[in-house]
């Protein structure tokens, strides 16, 4: 561990550097530490601080900038989340008020709220319901066999996705069967319908259509992409220049992976730490080297009985993270309020 004072030259090394993106100097320091300290005192210090692998040279400057290994030591042991301005809590209040028809457009208009707040890229993951249920199911006819597949949650939720079903499909024997789907699924869980849809509910169907597969395909991806995680992303474009080494192949990769949930449920990781929020640096976010210049800060939200989601933010290894840890700890809390005021008035009303 380190001396108070090497702790404190540390601390303000990553503070200045992360406002001015210029090394810090001794004489600097001098100016800014809260103990009275000489500037010959100070460089003796950074000289231990570079040796402990915390910070380091740039150039011929003989200021110093934070490693990894320093952001590490800062936001474990040196960091106090900034309070956020009252500009700041008037957005993320007024962004959140405004009304919304379904959950999905709170928590994906949230992910460009976010983004506008830190500068970088956000990410959000509505609440996790282990028990919604199917509300209903039906198909709406938009002409030349195509048809709009609907379904309905008991949270409110409204999935809805195009396909197109075979010509020698008739109407009456659609019909039928969206009839025994309800009859026999409306009131369960959708983890419940996943698994009857793989049991005995092909079974009944053949009863109205010789090959049920193609029908079945359109309700087992829309009740997937209902109970299935989707992170909403806002501010892509935030990514562009935060890692000035990375050639276009590697800032191609970084944009095809906004777009895979799978790998970002992998990166975006739930096992926060005791307040809810981690922070990623570097080479911990994943194992490949694609986001080595990147700091990821992950945040949960409970929204009481009805689940718990993710609110994330992906910036540069140089962000502030006094002030971006700040504006996610209020901005989960804001975003929890509005998603059980939405629940509360679904379910009373």
């Amino acid at each position: 561990m380190l001396t108070q004072r090497q702790e404190l030259i540390l601390q303000a090394i990553v503070r200045q550097f992360t406002v001015s993106g210029q090394p810090v100097g001794s004489k600097l320091l001098a100016q800014e530490l809260p103990i009275k300290v000489s500037s010959a005192t100070i460089r003796n210090e950074m000289v231990v601080l570079e040796h402990e692998g915390l910070v380091k040279k740039e150039h011929s400057s003989s200021g110093r900038v934070p490693s990894k290994k320093g952001y590490r030591y800062y936001v474990d042991y040196l960091l106090d989340p900034t309070a956020i301005s009252e500009n700041d809590s008037a957005m993320i209040h007024n962004s959140l008020g405004t009304e919304f028809q379904k959950i999905d457009e709170i928590v994906s208009h949230s992910a460009e709220i976010l983004s506008n707040l830190t500068s970088y890229t956000a990410f959000t993951l509505k609440p996790e319901q282990q028990n919604v249920k199917l509300s209903g199911f039906r198909l709406v006819p938009l002409g030349n066999a195509r048809v709009l597949a609907i379904l309905v949650t008991d949270s409110g939720e409204v999935e809805s996705q195009a396909f197109t079903i075979p010509k020698q499909v008739e109407p009456e024997a659609v019909e039928a069967v969206i009839r025994l789907i309800n009859d026999q699924l409306v009131g369960l869980p959708l983890t419940e319908v996943i698994k009857r849809l793989q049991e005995d509910i092909p079974v009944q169907i053949t009863d109205y259509l010789q090959q049920p597969e193609g029908f079945l395909r359109i309700f087992d991806s829309i009740v997937n992409q209902a109970s299935g995680e989707r992170f909403y992303v806002g501010g892509r474009f935030n990514l562009l220049g935060i890692d000035t080494h990375q050639d276009a192949k590697a800032m191609k990769a970084v944009y095809e992976l906004l777009d895979q949930s799978d790998r970002l449920s992998s990166i975006i990781d739930t096992d926060t730490s005791g307040n809810g929020i981690t922070v990623k640096i570097g080479s911990e976010i994943a194992k490949d080297k694609l986001l080595d210049n990147y700091s990821l800060i992950t945040a949960k939200y409970q929204v009481d009985q009805f689940g718990e989601g993710i609110v994330a933010v992906l910036g540069p290894t140089t962000m502030s993270y006094s002030r971006t840890i700040g504006l996610v700890d209020a901005f989960r809390h804001e975003l929890a309020k509005r998603l059980l005021n939405y629940y509360h008035h679904y379910y009373d009303s």
